[in-house]
């Protein structure tokens, strides 16, 4: 068995300013991937949204052996992840064509097998 990191970026700003009716087909979109997945035999771990990038924290090495702290995401972009799946799977063909027709429904994926 192998364990997945399905990623979603997403343009933040624009989230906000989508009518009702567009969250709730992002809803059902994410309601139907799920069952997709259970039918398929995979095993969601883990899914959740993450908060807004403006409330993280970066931490990274400052060249003189201490860390830089600084509030904000590690790098500016139009997009940033805003959620994820982590999956346990026997079969990644599938788990592929799942992942491909919960992106055609209009969701941005980044999918990577774990090591």
């Amino acid at each position: 068995m192998s364990r997945y990191l399905i990623l979603l970026p997403a343009p933040e700003a624009e989230w906000d300013r989508l009518p009702p009716e567009e969250h709730a087909k992002g809803q059902q979109s994410h309601e139907t991937f799920h069952a997709d997945l259970a039918a398929g035999g995979h095993t969601v771990v883990a899914v959740g949204p993450l908060e807004p990038s403006a409330q993280a924290t970066s931490m990274r090495p400052d060249g003189c052996g201490n860390a830089l702290v600084t509030d904000g995401p590690f790098t500016e972009s139009a997009e940033q992840v805003v959620g994820f799946y982590l999956v346990d799977s026997d079969d990644e063909d599938d788990l592929r064509r799942i992942c491909t027709e919960f992106a055609a429904r209009g969701e941005h994926i980044e999918f990577r097998r774990m090591v």
